[in-house]
Formats: structure tokens, sequence, C-alpha cells
């Protein structure tokens, strides 16, 4: 009874064709072994990806275009702030005299000062 027999251990080689690794994964070993056979799971899977490829460009673009009218707004208030400033010049009593001088000689700025009528 001296036969040589090999004796393999079956759970080893059961645990290295289920062992999930990248390579067995990107050269689609895991397709043909059966581990991965749900095929709506994979089309479910790219679903997702394309989502949230998506989500991503739409997200950068909002962005940008925040971005873009902050920018915006930030440019028009300063012009707001301008034209304020200007306006305040122009309505204060000595250049309103001065404009109307300039346009009609013969005006004059009234000296007595404004009173109250009382009844």
């Amino acid at each position: 009874m001296s036969e040589d027999k090999e004796f393999v251990d079956i759970r080893q080689t059961d645990k290295a064709n289920k062992a999930f690794s990248i390579k067995n994964f990107l050269t689609g070993t895991l397709l043909i072994r059966g581990i991965i056979v749900n095929i709506g799971f994979i089309v479910w899977l790219a679903f997702l990806g394309v989502v949230y490829i998506g989500n991503r460009y739409h997200a950068e673009r909002v962005a940008r275009i925040t971005d873009t009218l902050q920018k915006e707004v930030k440019d028009l208030k300063a012009e707001s702030i301008t034209t304020a400033a200007r306006l305040m010049n122009l309505s204060r009593q000595s250049k309103v005299s001065e404009m109307v001088h300039s346009n009609h000689p013969d005006l004059q700025e009234s000296v007595i000062p404004p009173y109250k009528i009382e009844q």
C-alpha cells in the first residue's frame, strides 16, 4: 500500500479561486468564474458612475456661474458707490449754486434765510 498519493487542500484552492483582486477584476476573470454574474448589478453600477460624473460636471458649471455672478455683483456694487458719491458731490449747495450761476448768470442766491409762516 505504498501508493504515492497527492493530497490537495480543497479549502486553499477554493479561496484562491474566489479571491477578489484588482488584477482579476481588470482582466475580467471574475466574470468568467461566476463571482459577479448579475449583469443588472453591473449596469446599475455603470449608471451610478455616469450619474456621479454628470453631477460633478453640473456642480463645476454651477460653481463657475456663481463665481462669475459674484464678480459681476462686486463690480456693480463698486459702480453704485461711485455713482452715489458723484450724486452727493453734485447735490451740495455750493455745486448747485455754481452750476446755476454758470448756466443762468442773471439768477442770484437768496441771502434771506427761509422762515415758517405762522397762522
